[in-house]
């Protein structure tokens, strides 16, 4: 597989699965959570609140990996993504990224305590459905 196709292949995998395992550093630990996933080809963004530990967390270590594919409802394909992260400052991602379902937690886009996180992938394995495994790097 070239890398244009696995490039593809990640993409695909991200768009037909919502959710992923994000995990975060924590006092020198891996800390795990179920989010929501939204990207725009491999640019891979995470709605949280602004007043959650995970942003603590990132301004005392920006490393990060998220795992998903696997889960109920998932495609099968498995996707390990290694990378940094940060509250984004693009404040047009905030309308972007903007689902009615986070209506549960938020006001609406403008809502002070809605932030986006943005993942800069630096390592991404990928594996098929037909278990072969490939990695894409930054």
């Amino acid at each position: 597989m070239n890398q244009n196709e696995l490039e593809q292949n990640i993409v695909k995998a991200l768009e037909n699965n919502p959710y992923c395992s994000f995990s975060t550093v924590e006092n020198g630990k891996p800390k795990s959570r179920y989010m929501a996933l939204f990207n725009d080809g491999l640019n891979i963004h995470l709605a949280t609140n602004r007043r959650t530990h995970k942003v603590e967390e990132l301004q005392s270590n920006p490393n990060v990996s998220l795992l998903l594919g696997y889960e109920a409802g998932g495609t099968k394909e498995v996707v390990e993504i290694e990378g940094t992260c940060e509250v984004t400052k693009n404040e047009a991602l905030r309308e972007q990224v903007w689902k009615d379902e986070l209506k549960a937690w938020f006001d609406g886009p403008n809502d002070p305590n809605y932030v986006i996180l943005d993942i800069t992938p630096a390592r991404i394995e990928y594996t098929g459905k037909d278990h072969e495994h490939h990695v894409w790097e930054q």
